[in-house]
């Protein structure tokens, strides 16, 4: 096991344990933050050539943050300190589990659809699942920056990324780190960078329109629409083909990108960061002391095992939050709302007790799959009404209560994120050039 050589970035051996007052207290504290995120909604402006989308999940992400570096300034009874902040990592890593299962029954009820999109768009998923690393891994490495290239570099770092490396690591790691400031890099300037970028490859005349478009369905909603804005006003004669064909491409992406990253891209991005840096990091020293050669293994991981009454703790937390979003920004019922709550939920509940039993099960690989099949059109008799009862609430909902445990784990991490500072940008903009490009350039062969 890896030890850690600095006492800044190293969790305590044996951390006192979190009193119950004080786990009520990061829960209400999330719940409140969530319904603020809610109220605030949507903001868009126009920048340049594209447009900026801020949805309520980053509200709740830089609350929670700020809640957290300010906890010496709050009193007592309201302030989330350092010990509270790595116990909403625990609380994090619970609570991703219920948007798997979501996005798992999403993936079952969505799978004719993909059936019907065609080899072209299967194979340049290769394209978006590899395209992030091939470009952005060895400049992370480059840069000096150390195990956060892999969480910054596996993928565009949307929701469903994030919950592979919080289960996979834990969000309280290098890893962690990286894909967290993926996603906020992402969030921010994503959209207008894919568009400024898509325009200006596509105004190349190298690939055809159509493999643009495959190209532009990274994953995420805000920049496959500014990316197919850019790329149907060079070709507006296929506007409606371009439209339609990033829209399945991106849905693919949703659907099997989940198990793409998680069996393909991190693997890989992983291995290559073992062989790799040893070979670039020697080209340049700084920022060597970025990450602190923290890594946060499985037994470390194990070692702080989120009781059962913490992850329920976790799941009430989330579950909550997702209906308050569902009825503020949706204007869904709430009893609607709390019921496509409690079918995830319950997926997962019987996930958690299946793992009790066999401590050695994968928990999210089976989270993902049962999920998967409970959503798959005739499979089960409850199938069909399953899919309805979960469609009644957008994925997005589950994302704002967990980015806003995730930061509070991230205030702890401010010190490391400013010694990334700039680095960190340019390389999640490069993995998301990587993706589009990548995913380009196999579709080309369909043309």
């Amino acid at each position: 096991m890896e030890t850690c050589p600095s006492k800044e970035f190293s969790l305590p051996p044996a951390a006192a344990p979190v009193l119950t007052s004080s786990r009520i207290r990061v829960a209400i504290t999330a719940v409140v933050i969530v319904t603020v995120a809610a109220f605030i909604g949507v903001v868009q402006f126009k920048l340049g050539p594209g447009k900026v989308i801020l949805q309520p999940m980053l509200w709740a992400l830089l609350l929670s943050a700020a809640w957290g570096i300010a906890y010496r300034s709050l009193p007592r009874s309201l302030a989330i300190d350092v010990p509270l902040q790595r116990y909403s990592a625990s609380l994090l890593n619970a609570g991703l589990l219920l948007f798997v299962a979501k996005l798992g029954i999403t993936v079952g009820g969505s799978l004719p659809q993909v059936r019907e999109a065609g080899w072209g768009l299967l194979f340049q998923e290769f394209g978006h699942a590899f395209g992030t690393l091939a470009l952005g891994l060895p400049l992370a490495l480059m840069l000096g920056i150390k195990r956060e290239a892999v969480g910054s570099t596996f993928s565009v770092g949307r929701e469903p990324n994030i919950a592979i490396i919080g289960e996979r690591y834990g969000m309280d790691s290098p890893e962690g780190r990286g894909v967290l400031a993926e996603y906020i890099t992402g969030t921010v300037l994503g959209a207008l960078f894919i568009a400024v970028f898509a325009s200006f490859i596509t105004s190349l005349n190298i690939f055809h329109p159509i493999s643009l478009a495959m190209g532009a369905g990274v994953g995420s909603g805000s920049m496959m629409a500014a990316g197919v804005g850019a790329i149907a006003e060079l070709h507006p004669e296929l506007n409606k083909e371009i439209g339609a064909v990033a829209a399945a491409s991106n849905l693919l992406t949703t659907v099997f990108g989940f198990y793409f990253t998680m069996f393909l891209s991190l693997p890989t991005c992983s291995w290559l960061y073992g062989k790799l840096e040893p070979v670039i990091g020697r080209i340049t020293r700084r920022g060597r002391t970025a990450s602190a050669e923290v890594s946060h293994t499985i037994e470390q991981e194990a070692a702080h095992a989120t009781s059962f009454g913490d992850s329920l703790l976790a799941w009430v937390v989330i579950s909550l939050g997702v209906v308050i979003g569902n009825v503020i920004n949706y204007k869904a019922d709430w009893l609607v709302s709390f019921e496509g709550v409690a079918i995830v939920t319950l997926v997962v509940i019987l996930c958690e007790a299946a793992k009790r039993l066999i401590p050695r099960m994968p928990l999210l690989l089976v989270v993902s799959i049962v999920a998967t099949l409970a959503g798959l059109p005739g499979l089960f008799p409850f199938s069909k009404e399953l899919a309805e009862i979960n469609g009644h609430i957008n994925f997005l909902n589950y994302t704002t209560p967990v980015l806003a445990l995730a930061g509070f784990s991230a205030a702890k991490d401010l010190p490391v994120f400013r010694r990334l500072s700039w680095r960190i940008v340019v390389v999640s903009l490069t993995a998301t050039a990587g993706t589009f490009l990548g995913a380009t350039v196999i579709a080309e062969f369909f043309h």
